[in-house]
């Protein structure tokens, strides 16, 4: 079989990402309370793409300013082993603000920013975290941002909030908050709507789109869902939080791309390299550049899922 760079000639990424490049790979993301130490022990040894810290819901108010505490020396342990490490923090400003000034180092990727309203509020608080990137030593701009969408008003500014600023990568809709919000109940049918124009607004902005069609809640329902995520997948999502390590496997299988269809990839690209022509015929159909662009992304989806694993030791 002709050897082909499934990068060459095309993006490299559908989701390129606005912070330094290419967008994370983030299938799974699994959510950690960070004052619980046996959890945050068990954090680097997992399997998933990253380990979200969490410093809002998971963790009751008068805990919090422990939890705080303990974020550098979890990130360090965490990312130590090649995971990926994540901080949502909360959001009345100044909770946020002793979240950011805690959690900003070199050892954190990102932060998760919740119940985001505008596109303003998201640039105040890249502010506030390229101060504190100064106080630690770092390069301004390296922290990115995850954009929680979890109220009807923020869903009709998503567009501008996921274009607000260079740190942003990702973009998800918050469905318990959002359909306390709605007073509509948490079904896949429901937010089918809602969690599509989500995929949009960030792929338009050039971040990727996080999450599942309905909701992860119940983790001991492994049937369901992993016929969600094999859905979301197909919808445009590119990963999803998770809250129980069970779930991991099901993204990580779920989200990467299968055997059959990375080599119907290699088979388009091969079949266009050799054709040098703008469209060709491919087992009784005919296949055109953006089919062929598709290809070149998956392909490059799925060798940077390989050189992760190759990475972790997964």
């Amino acid at each position: 079989m002709t050897s082909v760079d499934p990068a060459a000639s095309h993006r490299p990424d559908l989701f390129p990402g606005r912070a330094g490049g290419r967008a994370p790979l983030w299938r799974s993301l699994l959510y950690v309370p960070a004052n619980v130490q046996k959890f945050v022990d068990r954090a680097s040894r997992s399997e998933a793409d990253a380990i979200q810290l969490d410093l809002e819901d998971g963790v009751a108010p008068p805990d919090k300013a422990d939890a705080r505490r303990g974020i550098a020396v979890a990130a360090r342990r965490i990312a130590a082993s090649g995971i990926d490490v994540i901080v949502r923090i909360n959001r009345p400003l100044a909770l946020a603000v002793r979240d950011i000034e805690a959690s900003v180092g070199p050892d954190v990727m990102a932060l998760s920013l919740p119940k985001v309203e505008s596109a303003d509020h998201v640039r105040l608080l890249s502010e506030v975290v390229g101060e504190a990137e100064l106080r630690a030593g770092m390069n301004p701009g390296g922290t990115r941002f995850i954009l929680g969408i979890e109220s009807p008003s923020a869903w009709f500014q998503m567009q501008a909030i996921a274009a607000a600023d260079t740190r942003n990568v990702a973009m998800l809709l918050g469905t318990e908050d959002f359909a306390t919000a709605v007073g509509m109940a948490v079904s896949a049918e429901n937010f089918a709507g809602p969690k599509q124009m989500m995929v949009l607004a960030a792929t338009a902005a050039g971040i990727a789109p996080l999450g599942i069609v309905g909701s992860f809640a119940n983790f001991r329902d492994t049937d369901n869902f992993r016929a969600m995520v094999l859905k979301s997948r197909q919808l445009g999502f590119r990963g999803s939080s998770c809250i129980h390590p069970d779930q991991i496997p099901i993204l990580n299988a779920g989200f990467s791309p299968p055997e059959e269809e990375v080599e119907n990839a290699r088979k388009i690209v091969e079949k266009f390299s050799a054709a040098q022509k703008g469209a060709v015929g491919l087992d009784g159909n005919m296949i055109d550049l953006p089919v062929l662009e598709r290809a070149r992304a998956l392909l490059y989806e799925h060798q940077r899922i390989m050189e992760r694993a190759t990475r972790v030791g997964n």
